[in-house]
């Protein structure tokens, strides 16, 4: 579900034609609409309602500080991954009992922050880490909360670069060596282990390694409470994948309905960590075309954003659905839709039948809501967008455009140079 939609031949957001938004901001910018993103969280959120829950919001789909405000005012908390994303949460008003911190390289600066905000707990992904947490947590005189991520070398099916519960991966501890790690953890003074963490990758679309990844994790969890009574939070991640093009990605109350049961009387808090299932299909980026183009094997269609912009069809090789924002009815064009920057992986669609376009005219890439500003770069000194989010029938820019000075702030020439 969304709330971009043609009324006649227009493409709106909400009650706003995008149109007149183009106009009046300039292209490109990123577009969120307030009722989506609400509606998503509040059926996401609901669907576990049976049980006692924390939506712990993954703030690294898209870290705005107003789509952060507006899911801290439906009660959410917070997923995070580094020191700057806790800064986001708390300047957004997220409640730091609600926040929980992962992450495979936090820094003694960021576990110091942690601790002195009060989170809910670290999901400790090795055992130098470990340590570390312990003695930040002696030096400030707290006693920190943690869990271990564990890795339960589930195939989440999804594409290699988005995928965290292999043996091969990077995140977590081996489920196998997890029971160790906690006896560990149980010695170490400043340290109280809470809860055991698993999240098994993005961009998932069936639910059955979610459903194996939660039997293994809670099988590990109710071994270590026979010794450790202190263990009552199960964070079970996210990555909910959501409909790109034609997948076909389970509901929220699919997902419930499978490992609730699973998760009855146990005693268990549950934290839920959506990122991309809220805010993905609530965002488009809209660009303008700036020329057309025929070549000796292919035609193009030239625009004004690039991969800067939005990495994900360059990175990911990801698709994307673009829309005109005004309907022409003109004969389709098999084209490569491509930006200003000077590399060959530049493109947003490739091989894309499209309606014939005319330069001026406005593009809609659709789905961008998730990993697409948070993703963006500089790169080729470009500034990056502006972010508007529509509610009803106005729209604000919570985020401005970045200008040029923007560009070299905190850039010096020394004086040697001079």
């Amino acid at each position: 579900m969304h709330d971009f939609q043609y009324r006649a031949d227009e493409l709106f957001c909400e009650n706003v034609p995008i149109a007149r938004i183009a106009r009046e901001v300039g292209t490109p910018f990123y577009l969120y609409s307030h009722h989506t993103l609400v509606e998503h969280f509040r059926v996401f959120d609901s669907a576990f309602k049976t049980l006692p829950h924390i939506t712990a919001y993954a703030v690294k789909a898209n870290a705005n500080l107003a789509i952060l405000r507006l899911f801290a005012r439906e009660g959410s908390g917070a997923d995070i991954v580094s020191g700057g994303e806790l800064y986001r949460a708390l300047r957004a008003g997220i409640d730091p009992r609600k926040i929980v911190f992962a992450g495979v390289g936090k820094s003694r600066e960021e576990i110091r922050d942690a601790l002195k905000s009060d989170i809910l707990f670290f999901n400790v992904e090795s055992p130098q880490e470990l340590a570390l947490i312990n003695e930040v947590a002696g030096e400030i005189k707290r006693r920190a909360s943690v869990a271990l991520r564990v890795n339960p070398h589930i195939d989440p099916k999804t594409h290699p670069y988005v995928a965290t519960g292999l043996k091969k991966s990077k995140f977590g501890i081996s489920i196998d060596q997890a029971v160790e790690h906690y006896r560990t953890a149980r010695t170490m003074k400043h340290l109280e282990v809470v809860g055991v963490h698993c999240h098994i990758g993005s961009q998932l679309t069936q639910i059955q390694p979610f459903v194996e990844a939660l039997e293994r994790t809670l099988e590990l969890a109710e071994q270590i409470r026979k010794t450790d009574g202190q263990l009552r939070y199960l964070d079970i991640g996210g990555g909910l994948g959501i409909t790109y093009e034609d997948e076909e990605p389970p509901h929220p109350r699919d997902l419930a309905q499978a490992v609730l049961p699973l998760l009855k009387e146990k005693g268990y808090t549950l934290i839920l960590e959506p990122g991309r299932v809220l805010v993905g299909n609530a965002g488009v980026l809209i660009t303008q075309v700036l020329y057309t183009k025929s070549g000796e094997e292919r035609e193009f269609v030239i625009v004004d954003a690039a991969m800067n912009d939005l990495i994900r069809p360059t990175l990911y090789e990801a698709y994307h659905e673009i829309r005109p924002i005004l309907r022409q009815h003109r004969p389709e064009r098999v084209v490569d839709v491509v930006g200003p920057i000077c590399e060959s992986g530049d493109f947003l669609a490739k091989d894309r039948p499209l309606p014939e376009c005319q330069p001026g005219e406005l593009l809609a890439v659709m789905s961008a809501g998730a990993y697409g500003f948070s993703m963006a770069s500089n790169y080729n000194a470009r500034p990056r967008v502006p972010e508007i989010l529509v509610h009803e029938d106005r729209y604000e820019v919570i985020r401005q455009r970045e200008s040029l000075e923007d560009l070299i702030r905190g850039e010096r020439i020394p004086d040697f140079l001079k």
